[in-house]
């Protein structure tokens, strides 16, 4: 991401600055423009500019990969309003995405630059929100709240930003426009500066496509393969970028920028009487959420028109709008906008010798009422699931239908209308008999393909009626009324964060317990911060593309390199023969594969590498890779599924079993038994930086040096040596720091490694493997899809007596971890309820996917999810109340889980009770139910869930640490242990603990690298236990080297660090020193059911507030409270970030991330197009995470607890209130109370629960009211 600088076209004088995406924005089209990047803005060595400051000080970046995109979208609206609003400020990082954080923080920065706060004041009781905290927390609790000190900031000053260029400016104005024409090694690009010019260039060349902002055309060629040999530019062309007001609308050229239509349309809203702008209004209402600013600030109106894609969100308001396009040929003309869309994609209502020029809005008019609606899997920066465009014109002083539009997009290839409904509707009123005439009328017209990709037909159908419906109410709202509402007023965010105090008997020099920026923040905000693809170019580099399976379970006959080889650029390509020793790793029966192998004879996924191509740069390795052709003959079966894997009986084995008390028979005596199962899908780690590697060979003895992206650099030594056949002590293992891993950079980053190692053996040459996102979420798998089926037997009072559980979780084609998540499912399925009678079993299932690995959580999340559905269920059942029956079955007292560990539930309870009251929520849940009685199509729902999470890797060995310390004679210290920096702040952590341990500044003390040259044989950074044993690990080395110094300290106590430093090596001292931790006693005797696998425990409880959609399934995310007990937090900046982090990725879990399959198994959702992760439009506007007081963890380092996986699983708080408020809905319609809800609970399932005479009319059985009271609920 960066900015740019360039001239408003037409003032000539007014300097315009965007945001832009570096990934889409071709270098030809820069001609004339100031280019900065992060580098630019600011920097360590000259100064750090304010936004990059705030940030870091804020505490809003952890591993720091996105840190750069973020300060360059807020740098850039600040270039354009030095003090922006709220509003403006949220909609810049729209197009921002952050996997760590959960935003929070780097909202709070922002804040800091804003000159207002948007307060919610349409609260019921017309108080601001931050009055109504009062109550909730005491003045002194607020105070001690801060993270960071805003008078530390310096101030924003505009005048100290860098010009624009003067010689720039001078070519603009002194040179004349002409065109250009810049060649590539395979293409042509050019610019014309006339239409009439352009008309040539089209005439001559009718296959090039005209590009503006590359949106289209530029993802086509980057993912799909498209190929064009001639791009025709025509964005320096004063005719495509005019502006008009005229008296009848608005006339915008082809070029304009949709960030420019936006800016002219809400001036114009504003200056033009409220009749006339209604169809401004609804095209600016698509435009707030149509991509981010960056894609806005590129793409043009007529890209967006001309591509006529079927997701567009524009071209249906625009027709409905009867806007009108103006054509150039060897003339000009106007047609309507919606002639384009008459006959679907083959349409020629547009030659292809003509060009669009400008697109004409008209004014509204007395008595025309227009509307945009879209539904979309994240409220911004997602294409639409459907979109409509509707306006209705009525006769005057009448509600008689004049002239009618609807048109549809995502309902078919392009755009549609619904004519002949319209037709036949003009001449009826707005009423009921009408609503009910045009649904079913609508319905038969506009037919969506069963071979839809993305599998929502039914929910397309519920939406395409609802949008009609609520366009329906909404003008007869208006009618009622005579006035048309119009909204700009953003979300306003407010976080509240309660944090532990420090003794007041702590040296104010030791930092342990006080919210310290990370290690790195400013680097990451200055983007200094250096990850693998930034490490320079080695002489010689070759870049590595591989060649995967495209087949899930087939035999290859054949694969043909030649035309591979012959690509310009191809040094070699890489097969198993090339690998000089192990190719395959036996780590239980089925092996880890680095490549494939002739002599194993099939390949068992999608995805499976096969070779892979060096080349001599990316791009010619990718082209090469393209033209390997490998011949498959079909194998049988092809296993995709759980339910597949069931039927087959394919599994891997060990299957585990977990059995407490006399289950059977406590089933014979409780009152009720209830059965059912929940699905839950897997989940995309989607770190930010992809899965990279870079080898250097140093050219002797057979070494090399690694640097690679990964959790565990012990583990990458041991496979490379492996492969490469040559002792561990040849490779060098280097990580400075990953930008983000959730468990994904363990054995999948090992054989990448692998893979460019033996390319790096073979050439003899540094070779660099850097997966591009779709490779890596094709590659890589993530976190295991899972089904539970339950029985579970309890009393007419809510008390739980038994429970009989299966699970079974796809584990893809070759085992990694799935085995262990098996195991760890079983272990914290109970999460905080004593089950007397209680059997569960784990299965691990052998499919034709991408082997699943470690994700954060590991097996928790789904579990404890099962567990919980069927507390909700036992609710249901007895007419309880969740919160009752959940607090009814709690651990109460000293106890011991169903595999006989003890433990002490006292900090569950304190949790438990804090959250229910910082949270008011027996209050919320009063005013909650009086919300939902004055509203019939809109819910909301309430739910509070404990949380116990085990901590523990089950095994001493994996729990083992060292640290390595040295003290420079200048006083200096330099640190290094065997953990990994992924975000979660440990590098900042332990300084922490050295700077208390030496007692000395942090200041003093620098972290270079994790390297397996330094500490040997470490352990993955994994199970949250970082922190914990390499604290250990460094508090040893540092006492080690404190009792050498002790003498000379005691000799001179007066003296100074440097003093001591100095005359310790003079004596002779040792200023190095190692530390050392063995790990933590763990064990679990599987034959027996019962051990110790786990340490200590971490509590919790979150409450989380949502309001539904019932007509859309769309929600919010109003509101969570969280109170964690974590003991004593180390650094509590760090740990409220990672709890936070963690809960919004658990949001992102339960209720949006969806991986879909081809039934031949090849994953559709890759990349952020297709798969979505939280935005900042995704997180609970009201965030309020407090820290459990005097809590005391005797186990670990400073009486801490390892956290940063805990608080995913709290995310199943908002999956609850969407069922809470579900249940509302179903209860109020006299729905059946037994009801499914699986994992993620997305908008589609929302709306399919929220049955109704709409969701009856899709599927074929009308109800007896279609209307259900539509005239006394009409304010939806």
């Amino acid at each position: 991401l960066f900015r740019l600088g360039t001239r408003d076209a037409a003032s000539k004088k007014t300097l315009l600055h965007y945001s832009a995406n570096a990934c889409l924005l071709p270098i030809c089209s820069l001609y004339g423009m100031a280019v900065t990047t992060v580098e630019g803005v600011g920097s360590t060595r000259t100064r750090i500019h304010p936004v990059q400051e705030r940030l870091a000080k804020c505490h809003g970046s952890q591993c720091g990969f996105c840190t750069p995109g973020m300060v360059m979208s807020i740098y850039t609206l600040l270039r354009n309003h030095p003090e922006p609003t709220y509003e403006q400020m949220t909609a810049a990082l729209a197009g921002n995405l952050c996997r760590c954080t959960g935003y929070r923080p780097i909202l709070d920065a922002c804040k800091t630059f804003c000159k207002d706060s948007v307060c919610c004041q349409s609260k019921a009781n017309g108080m601001c929100c931050l009055d109504q905290e009062e109550d909730l927390f005491d003045r002194k609790e607020k105070e001690s709240a801060r993270l960071f000190s805003p008078d530390e900031f310096q101030p924003l000053d505009p005048t100290q930003e860098f010009i624009f260029p003067p010689e720039l400016m001078r070519m603009a104005e002194n040179q004349p426009k002409r065109t250009l024409v810049f060649h590539g090694e395979r293409m042509m690009w050019i610019s014309p500066v006339t239409l009439d010019e352009l008309q040539d260039l089209k005439a001559a060349h009718p296959k090039a496509p005209l590009v503006v902002g590359n949106t289209g055309v530029g993802p086509d060629m980057k993912f799909r393969g498209v190929f064009h040999p001639i791009v025709i530019a025509p964005a320096r062309i004063p005719d495509l970028n005019v502006v008009k007001c005229m008296s009848d609308g608005l006339t915008i050229g082809a070029a304009c920028s949709l960030s420019l239509m936006k800016d002219v349309l809400r001036n114009a809203i504003l200056e033009l009487p409220e009749e006339k702008t209604k169809i401004f209004y609804a095209v600016l209402q698509q435009l707030r959420t149509l991509g981010g600013e960056q894609i806005r600030n590129v793409a043009s109106l007529g890209g967006n028109i001309i591509s006529r894609k079927s997701t567009s969100d524009l071209n249906p308001i625009l027709a409905a709008g009867n806007c009108m396009l103006n054509l150039a040929s060897q003339g000009k003309r106007w047609i309507p906008l919606s002639d384009i869309f008459a006959n679907g994609v083959g349409n020629n209502a547009i030659m292809p010798e003509e060009v669009l020029v400008s697109v004409h809005i008209p004014h509204s008019r007395k008595g025309e009422y227009i509307s945009a609606f879209r539904q979309a899997p994240r409220r911004e920066n997602a294409l639409p699931i459907i979109s409509a465009g509707m306006r209705v014109l009525f006769e005057e002083g009448t509600d008689k239908i004049k002239d009618l539009s609807i048109f549809y997009g995502g309902a078919a290839s392009t755009t549609v209308c619904a004519k002949q409904a319209c037709q036949t509707l003009i001449g009826r009123y707005w009423n009921e008999q009408m609503l009910d005439e045009a649904s079913r009328l609508i319905l038969n017209e506009i037919i969506l393909p069963n071979s839809a990709s993305d599998g929502k037909i039914e929910y397309k159908k519920i939406l395409i009626v609802s949008f009609f419906y609520k366009f329906f109410l909404e003008v007869l709202q208006s009618l009622k009324t005579m006035h048309y509402f119009f909204n700009f007023l953003g979300v306003f965010f407010f976080f509240f964060l309660m944090i532990q105090n420090v003794e007041l008997s702590q040296s104010p020099q030791d930092p342990v317990g006080r919210p310290i920026m990370h290690q790195s923040g400013i680097k990451h905000a200055t983007g200094e911060a250096v990850y693998i693809d930034d490490i320079p170019s080695v002489d010689g580099e070759l870049f590595l593309s591989v060649v995967t399976s495209s087949r899930a379970h087939a035999k290859i006959v054949s694969v043909d390199t030649s035309e591979a080889l012959k690509e310009p650029g191809v040094f070699d390509i890489i097969t198993a023969n090339d690998v000089p020793a192990t190719n395959e790793f036996h780590y239980s029966d089925d092996p880890e594969i680095i490549f494939y192998m002739i002599c194993i004879s099939q390949v068992i996924c999608v995805g499976q590498i096969v070779c892979a191509v060096a080349a001599d740069s990316y791009a010619h390795a990718k082209q090469a890779a393209a033209k390997v052709k490998i011949e498959y003959e079909a194998l049988e079966p092809v296993i995709l599924t759980i339910e597949d894997a069931i039927r087959h009986n394919s599994f891997f084995e060990p299957k585990r079993k977990l059995e407490r008390g006399d289950v059977d028979k406590a089933f014979e005596t409780v009152d009720h038994i209830l059965e059912g199962e929940i699905h839950i899908g897997g989940q995309e780690h989607f770190y930010m930086e992809t899965q990279s590697v870079l080898v250097v060979p140093k050219g002797e003895d057979k070494e090399m040096d690694v640097f690679v992206s990964t959790q565990h650099p012990a583990f990458i030594q041991e496979m490379v040596a492996a492969s490469l056949g040559v002792p561990a002590n040849r490779i060098m293992c280097h990580v400075k720091r990953v930008g983000g891993a959730f468990g994904g950079k363990l054995l999948k980053a090992g054989l990448l490694a692998s893979v460019a190692s033996v390319a790096a053996n073979k050439t003899n040459r540094a070779v660099r493997l850097i997966l591009s996102r779709g490779d890596d979420m094709l590659i890589t798998g993530g976190r295991h899809p899972f089904i539970g089926k339950y029985k579970v037997g309890f009393m007419n009072d809510g008390r739980i007596r038994a429970v009989d559980v299966k699970y079974y979780i796809n584990g893809g084609c070759t085992p990694d971890e799935s085995v262990l998540v098996a195991e760890v499912s079983l272990l914290k399925m109970d999460n905080a309820y004593k089950i007397p009678n209680l059997r569960c079993w784990a299965c691990a299932c052998k499919t034709n996917l991408p082997s699943n690995t470690a994700f954060r959580g590991f097996g928790f999340p789904q579990s404890g999810l099962v567990t919980e559905t069927w507390i909700t269920e036992v609710a249901e059942k007895t007419g309880l109340s969740p919160e009752k029956v959940r607090e009814m079955n709690m651990y109460k007292e000293d106890e011991q889980t169903h595999f006989k560990q003890k433990l002490d539930p006292q900090n569950l309870i304190r949790c438990w009770n804090e959250c229910m009251e910082k949270s008011a929520y027996y209050s919320r849940k009063t005013a909650i139910e009086e919300f939902n009685k004055q509203n019939y199509w809109k819910k909301k729902g309430i739910a509070i869930v404990p949380m116990k999470f085990p901590f523990g890797l089950g095994s001493r060995y994996l729990s083992q640490a060292a640290a390595l310390v040295h003290i420079y004679t200048d006083g200096s210290v330099l640190l290094t242990h065997g953990g990994i920096e992924l975000g979660q702040g440990i590098h900042t952590k332990m300084i922490q603990v050295a700077s208390r341990e030496l007692n000395i500044p942090m200041s003093y003390i620098h972290f270079c690298e994790t390297s397996t040259t330094t500490v040997p044989n470490a352990c993955a950074s994994v199970g949250s236990a970082g922190t914990d044993v390499n604290g250990m690990a460094v508090k040893d080395a540092c006492q080690t080297l404190l009792k050498r110094l002790q003498p000379i300290i005691n000799e001179n106590p007066k003296g100074n660090w440097n003093d001591w430093i100095k005359e310790a090596f003079e004596q002779s001292v040792s200023l190095s020193a190692t530390g050392y931790f063995r790990g933590y006693d763990a064990d679990m005797d599987w034959e027996k059911g019962e051990g110790q696998p786990f340490t200590y425990f971490l509590y919790g409880t979150a409450c989380s507030e949502v309001e539904i959609n019932c007509l859309t399934g769309d929600h919010k995310n109003l509101r969570t409270d969280i109170v964690m007990d974590i003991g004593c937090s180390i650094n509590p900046a760090v740990d409220i970030g990672q709890i936070e982090g963690a809960f919004v990725q658990g949001i992102g879990l339960y209720t949006m991330e969806e991986l879909k399959y081809s039934p031949e198994g090849v994953l559709h959702t890759r990349g952020p197009d297709q798969y979505k992760i939280p935005a900042v439009c995704d997180i609970p506007e009201q965030f309020n995470v407090s820290l459990l007081s005097s809590s005391q963890n005797p186990y670990a380092i400073y009486s801490s607890k390892g956290l940063g996986e805990a608080g995913l699983f709290l995310g199943c708080s908002v999956f609850f209130a969407l069922r809470d408020a579900i249940t509302c809905v179903r209860n109020e319609r006299g729905l059946k109370k037994t009801f499914a809800l699986n994992s993620p609970l997305t908008a589609e399932q929302i709306r399919a629960a929220c049955t109704d005479d709409f969701t009856k009319m899709v599927i074929g059985r009308w109800g007896s009211d279609l209307y259900l009271l539509w005239n006394t609920y009409w304010a939806t």
